[in-house]
């Protein structure tokens, strides 16, 4: 009697055991680690899987053919600052002064500590959270110049980050250091840091280690980085904190420098592409993908994380003096980076924002599938809430809309997105397949007529149909009025 006693009570015991792990591992699977890389100026033509052949991404493809592939993905602006303040915020950057345009390296945060933002949204419901790469979103005070020398705040740490590793800016604007949480990386005080907007020069005549930036600088000398090791050092940060997060749920955004000037790829991607310094960036990109892919899979934790690749604008050549070392019309060899898209970056054309979009999560995203939804990155945090089934305050993302149907494959009644508002120098609207932009120009030498274009038979947005379809541009034209005028726009 005893001994069946010990047995019935073993057998509850470990049947109890199962239960609560099985539990575990539902509560797990419930929580997927994310990680979201933003290129930087790579445009909708620059993956293998949207049509490039003179670049090789296999890394990005592989990725693609294992998960959904967007064709009607839209950054928040046509340019970097606002995209990526959308994105953090779920607000269109036009309603904050301080993110709707491309900041200078000595900018303050553009974000207000305290606001709902898609880490804190992460942090929130337990997950670890990291920046890594390309900042740009202004760091320090308002009131108050930065000073590199000390601590470096506020920032990525009191919008709802663990941890950051970052390039504080981009790579043509000082300073050229890494930041890491609240502190210039490698930094002698004996050697501090002076950086200069105010009086300085844009190009070459304000040279920091041979290439010319945007602002002057001064001092920090063994904390600056290497141009051709960017790529290297921020990907082996983005593995590092993967690795020391493996176990618990973890949120990475990793930002790459990658594709924007000055484009100094490592050796081993030189001449590797078709397309010339542009198209081997593309290559390096990839292959960083490719890193954080295979880290996943060796830790045995691919499975239960959704990963995105995307864009912060539209692609684009350089211009200028530096054209010849960044890559022109030339070197980029007939490579159709914006695909059939007319413009580029920071133009109101779909080349401005319409981007690459590829999501995996194994057992939740079909494999080898597409969507021609029309999606943005500003969706990212309701999108992220109703993943993580945490309900999104009513004064969080204004502007954000959950497309968590489209990601999974599910056909919904209504688009998701009845309207989107691109973000650039002239701000435009798409209403399904209809596109209009805005007029602008103060005088008759500068002014530019308002446009419209139905992209289901015109997406190279050649035919403008204001002047024969007037109705359909007055009705655009007052929604993106109203839009604008309006604190939000989701309901």
């Amino acid at each position: 009697m005893i001994k069946r006693f010990l047995l019935v009570a073993l057998g509850s015991v470990l049947f109890h055991g199962m239960g609560i792990a099985e539990a575990a591992d539902k509560s797990s699977a419930s929580k997927p680690n994310v990680v979201f890389i933003l290129a930087d100026d790579i445009g909708y033509g620059d993956f293998g899987c949207y049509g490039a052949t003179k670049v090789k991404t296999p890394n990005l493809d592989h990725l693609a053919s294992q998960g959904i592939r967007f064709t009607d993905a839209h950054s928040a602006a046509a340019t970097c600052t606002p995209t990526r303040y959308a994105l953090m915020t779920g607000q269109y950057a036009f309603r904050n002064p301080l993110g709707s345009h491309i900041l200078p390296g000595d900018a303050p945060l553009s974000i207000k500590p305290g606001t709902y933002t898609l880490p804190a949204c992460f942090k929130k419901c337990g997950y670890k959270t990291a920046a890594i790469g390309k900042w740009h979103l202004g760091l320090g005070r308002e009131s108050a110049m930065q000073d590199w020398n000390g601590e470096v705040k506020p920032g990525p740490l009191e919008i709802g980050f663990d941890h950051c590793f970052l390039l504080p800016a981009t790579g043509d604007r000082v300073p050229c250091v890494y930041l890491q949480d609240h502190n210039v990386l490698n930094l002698d005080p004996r050697d501090p840091i002076k950086v200069d907007y105010e009086h300085a020069i844009a190009g070459h005549a304000n040279e920091v280690m041979g290439i010319g930036r945007i602002g002057s600088m001064s001092g920090g000398k063994s904390a600056l980085w290497k141009d051709d090791e960017i790529a290297k050092t921020i990907t082996g940060r983005a593995l590092k904190f993967i690795e020391e997060n493996k176990g618990t749920p973890f949120f990475l955004y990793f930002a790459t420098h990658d594709i924007h000037v000055p484009r100094v790829p490592a050796k081993q991607f030189r001449g590797s592409s078709g397309a010339g310094i542009r198209g081997d960036a593309i290559q390096e990109f990839d292959w960083s993908v490719g890193e954080i892919l295979k880290t996943l899979e060796r830790l045995k934790i691919a499975e239960n994380t959704l990963i995105i690749v995307t864009s912060d604008n539209g692609g684009i050549l350089d211009w200028g003096d530096t054209a010849e070392r960044d890559g022109n019309e030339k070197s980029n060899n007939g490579h159709a980076f914006n695909g059939p898209l007319r413009g580029t970056k920071g133009s109101p054309y779909e080349g401005g924002t319409r981007v690459p979009f590829i999501a995996r999560w194994p057992g939740k995203i079909k494999a080898g599938s597409s969507s021609d939804e029309l999606i943005c990155l500003i969706d990212m945090l309701s999108t992220t809430s109703t993943i993580l089934g945490t309900p999104l305050p009513d004064d969080a993302g204004p502007d954000s809309f959950n497309f968590l149907p489209a990601l999974l494959g599910n056909k919904t009644k209504a688009p998701i997105r009845q309207t989107l508002i691109e973000d650039s120098r002239r701000k435009s609207l798409r209403q399904g397949q209809w596109k209009y932009i805005m007029a602008n120009g103060k005088n008759a030498k500068q002014k530019e007529e308002e446009e419209l274009y139905n992209l289901a038979d015109d997406l190279g947005e050649k035919h403008n149909l204001s002047k024969t379809n007037p109705e359909k541009a007055n009705e655009l034209a007052a929604l993106l009025q109203k839009a604008m005028q309006q604190s939000r726009t989701r309901p």
